[in-house]
């Protein structure tokens, strides 16, 4: 392994979704993940097949029944030795493992305990299911997104599991174990995605207290209102992207689509827009994307073409950056953020449950006694 987390050892309570994500970004970085999964019953087929399972990949898997004594004794085994743990689930179901964070530290006070739940560890919702899109509308960042005159549109999962969750979660994690380097003492990290969104909504939050964002959607700078930050459907049927938000940017912008600017009303008169949207909206359909994109490369004009998710790893910036690489016999996206001493890479392709338990475990210390003692009791798979 390889990446600025090299020897940082991380345990994953194996779970779906946000905590699964910020357990592969910290394998990404060449930390050492081992993901705790349940053993599957025989002839079960996976939800997705391990090849394809993204958030897994750069961890070991090693599957327990947690339901035995002996495998909860080989998680806290595995904690004595970790930098973290990272768990997913709603709060108390650890506790009533026997895995609390309590319970982790006497076996390593220095232990980073990281809790991910959508709703937080208290409050009237804290025992609630909830998804992303559930915890994007609590916040108000949902009411912001889409058309006026249509209901607000789930912006997939990237919102609140991923920004708001996964990457809260490793900033606090990593914040935490620099932390414990020097007291020599460990905490929990409650992350919860509400906290997370809202936290990204900081500046929407304070354009509507000082009066410059409206309660309506597609009304403002940058959520589709503002004529010169939209999208817009070509002769094609496809669509290119503009964001030309600063003034020079939006002169820029003017001379791609032959608009006069000093025969335009301003730029910021918000009255207006919808004839301005209405102007653009006619003018781009003159043109296929490609074209436009053409006309406005070389000429600071804030426009991108709206690519396909298969058209994307084909574009010329895509490959330059090798923004994806091949890996496992599939596509993957490469691992981010680079670093120009301690790069990360793809090492270990994403492993069905239990595949690496008898070498995981012999790698933290396990003597092979009690390894055979796990497997022999049921209490451990080795795929």
């Amino acid at each position: 392994m390889t990446g600025p987390l090299e020897g940082f050892r991380v345990i994953e309570m194996g779970g779906i979704g946000p905590a699964p994500f910020a357990g592969a970004l910290l394998g990404d970085l060449g930390a050492d993940v081992v993901r705790i999964d349940r053993i599957a019953k025989p002839g079960a087929e996976p939800d997705l097949p391990a090849q394809f399972d993204f958030y897994n990949r750069n961890k070991r898997s090693v599957a327990l029944d947690l339901k035995q004594p002996l495998a909860i004794a080989a998680v806290l085994k595995l904690a004595a030795q970790a930098d973290a743990l990272i768990e997913g689930f709603r709060p108390t179901v650890m506790e009533r493992l026997g895995l609390g964070p309590e319970v982790c530290r006497v076996a390593n006070p220095r232990l980073v305990y990281a809790r991910m739940t959508g709703w937080g560890q208290e409050g009237p919702l804290a025992q609630e299911a909830g998804h992303d899109i559930n915890y994007l509308a609590l916040t108000g960042a949902l009411h912001c997104l889409g058309e006026a005159d249509r209901p607000p549109p789930p912006p997939l999962n990237l919102v609140a599991d991923l920004g708001g969750g996964a990457l809260y979660l490793v900033v606090g994690l990593l914040s935490a174990a620099m932390e414990a380097r020097r007291s020599g003492q460990g905490q929990n990290v409650d992350v919860a995605m509400i906290d997370g969104v809202t936290h990204l909504m900081s500046a929407f939050q304070a354009f509507r207290q000082q009066g410059s964002w409206t309660r309506r959607r597609a009304d403002n700078i940058v959520d589709g209102g503002a004529p010169f930050y939209r999208t817009y459907a070509t002769k094609d049927g496809k669509f290119v992207a503009v964001g030309a938000i600063e003034p020079q940017f939006y002169a820029n912008l003017l001379k791609v689509v032959g608009l006069n600017g000093s025969e335009l009303p301003g730029q910021n008169d918000r009255s207006s827009w919808p004839a301005m949207r209405e102007r653009f909206a006619k003018i781009f359909t003159e043109r296929t994307r490609d074209e436009w994109v053409a006309l406005a490369m070389g000429r600071d004009a804030c426009l991108a073409p709206v690519l396909t998710i298969d058209e994307a790893p084909s574009h010329p910036q895509m490959k330059a950056r090798n923004v994806y690489e091949a890996f496992d016999g599939v596509r993957h996206p490469s691992p981010a953020p680079r670093f120009s001493r301690t790069p990360s890479d793809l090492h270990r392709a994403p492993p069905a449950p239990g595949r690496d338990s008898r070498g995981a475990l012999a790698d933290w210390g396990f003597p092979p006694d009690e390894i055979d003692a796990l497997q022999a009791m049921g209490a451990m798979a080795n795929a």
